[in-house]
C-alpha cells in the first residue's frame, strides 16, 4: 500500500523536502499562510495537493484540527513540522482520529527565538514568547508519537524536552549527487559564465537574514581582511539579500558585495558555489545547515560556526574550519587561512565531501524516512474513502 500523507507546515518549509515526499506518497501540504514570504522556499512543478490556511498561529492550529478531523478516513499519516501550536492541535486530532503521527524536526525554534536577543533586525524578544514555546515544546513532547530530526543536536534538543518517545536521526532532504559536484571545468571559466569578477577571494554566503544567522560577524571579519589588503569579496543569494546589501553598506562595504534573490536547489545554484573560493555558514545557531554540506559535495571548503547541528558537519582540521560565534576575528583568521593553502583547502574538503557522500546522500537518507513511514502506517489502511473535499 501506498499511504497517503499529509505534510503540515507551521512556519514555511524546503521545497526540496516537499518534492521528496511528493515523488514517494500522495502527498498532501497544509501550510500556514507566511504573509510577504512564502509557504515553500521556491517553486516546484512536484505533483501535490497544497492547502493554504490562516496567517496566525492559533486560527491556524484551530484549521490543521478542523482539516485532520474532516479528512480522517482518507489520511494514513500525518508529518508534522516543528514542535509549536499547529504541532499540538494536530497532535491531539490525530489521536483522536487514530492517524499515526510524526513530528520533524528541522530547527530549535526556542533556540532561534533566543538569538533576537543578540540580533540587530529590530525583532523583539519577549520572554513570555520565549517561555511560552518553550511550554508548548514540553507539552508537544508528552502527547506527541515519533520525532525525525535532522541532527543529533536536534534529537538532545527533543529529549532535552521530556520525550520518552523514538528519535530518528535522519537529515531529510539530504545532498542530490547528480547536482551537487566538483565542477569539469576551472572556476575561473565558471566565474565568466555567470558573470563574476575572476580573481580570487570570492565568499560565498547564502544564509537568510534571520536572528540565528549571523551575517554582521562574517561582514566584519569581511571588513578585517580588506583593511589587512586582501580584495575578498561576498557572493550571497538569498531572498534577504537587499537587507545583506544594507548592512553590508553600514560596514563600509557596499562594493564588496555581490548579490540577488535566491537561487533553487539545482545546477544553478551547484555552479555558485563551484565559483566561490570559500563557503561560510555564519550561525548563532543552526539546525544542521545544508549550505556547507552542498559546497563541501562541489568541493569548496567551508568555514562554519561551530555551533549546533555544524559541529557535527564542519569539524575543524577535519572537513573544515570552525569559530566561535561572534567572533568576527577568528572567522577572518580562517577564511585567510583556507584561501592561502590551498593543499590544506583541498585535504579538509575531500574529507568533507567523503562525509557527505557517506551520511547525507539524498536518495539514502529518504529511504531511510520512508522506511519510517511505512514502519508507522498499516499493511492495509481501513481508510478507503476518496480524499474529501476542501473544508
Amino acid at each position: 500500500m501506498t499511504p497517503r500523507v499529509w505534510f503540515v507546515v507551521e512556519s514555511g518549509t524546503d521545497v526540496r523536502l516537499v518534492e521528496g515526499m511528493a515523488t514517494r506518497w500522495p502527498l498532501t501540504v497544509v501550510a500556514r499562510r507566511i504573509v510577504g514570504g512564502r509557504e515553500i522556499s521556491q517553486s516546484t512543478t512536484a505533483g501535490f495537493d497544497l492547502q493554504v490556511g490562516p496567517p496566525s498561529f492559533i486560527p491556524f492550529g484551530v484549521h490543521v484540527a478542523i482539516r485532520i478531523m474532516t479528512n480522517r478516513r482518507c489520511i494514513d499519516l500525518i508529518v508534522m513540522q516543528g514542535y509549536g501550536v499547529a504541532a499540538l492541535c494536530g497532535n491531539l486530532a490525530a489521536r483522536l482520529a487514530g492517524i499515526p503521527i510524526v513530528m520533524l524536526v528541522c530547527s530549535p525554534t526556542e533556540a532561534y527565538y533566543a538569538c533576537r536577543r543578540l540580533d540587530s533586525s529590530g525583532r523583539p524578544f519577549r520572554r513570555l514568547e520565549w517561555a511560552g514555546l518553550r511550554l508548548l515544546a514540553a507539552i508537544n513532547a508528552r502527547v506527541g508519537r515519533r520525532y525525525v530530526v535532522l541532527s543529533e543536536y536536534l534529537a538532545s534538543v527533543v529529549r532535552g524536552h521530556g520525550t520518552a518517545r523514538g528519535v530518528d536521526v535522519i537529515p531529510v532532504y539530504g545532498i542530490d549527487a547528480a547536482v551537487f559536484g566538483p565542477s569539469a571545468e576551472p572556476r575561473e571559466q565558471v566565474r565568466r559564465r555567470l558573470g563574476l569578477p575572476t580573481n580570487p577571494g570570492l565568499i560565498f554566503f547564502s544564509s537568510r537574514i534571520a536572528p540565528e544567522k549571523d551575517p554582521d560577524t562574517l561582514l566584519a571579519a569581511i571588513a578585517a581582511l580588506r583593511r589587512a589588503g586582501r580584495d575578498v569579496r561576498i557572493l550571497h543569494r538569498s531572498g534577504g539579500h537587499a537587507e545583506f546589501v544594507r548592512r553590508a553598506s553600514a560596514h563600509g562595504l557596499h562594493d564588496a558585495v555581490i548579490a540577488g534573490p535566491a537561487i533553487p536547489p539545482g545546477p544553478e545554484l551547484a555552479n555558485y558555489y563551484r565559483a566561490s573560493d570559500v563557503c561560510v555558514q555564519a550561525s548563532r545557531e543552526e539546525g544542521l545547515g545544508f549550505s556547507p554540506l552542498e559546497a563541501l559535495a562541489c568541493g569548496v571548503p567551508v568555514v562554519a560556526a561551530a555551533v549546533g547541528g555544524l559541529r557535527e558537519t564542519i569539524v575543524d582540521g577535519h572537513t573544515g574550519w570552525t569559530y566561535a560565534a561572534g567572533d568576527a576575528g577568528a572567522l577572518a583568521h580562517a577564511i585567510a587561512h583556507a584561501l592561502d593553502d590551498p593543499t590544506e583547502a583541498r585535504r579538509r574538503t575531500e574529507l568533507g565531501r567523503a562525509l557527505v557522500a557517506r551520511q547525507y546522500e539524498r536518495d539514502a537518507v529518504f529511504a531511510r524516512f520512508e522506511g519510517v513511514v511505512r514502519s508507522m502506517v498499516p499493511a492495509a489502511s481501513p481508510h478507503d474513502t476518496p480524499l474529501a473535499a476542501s473544508f
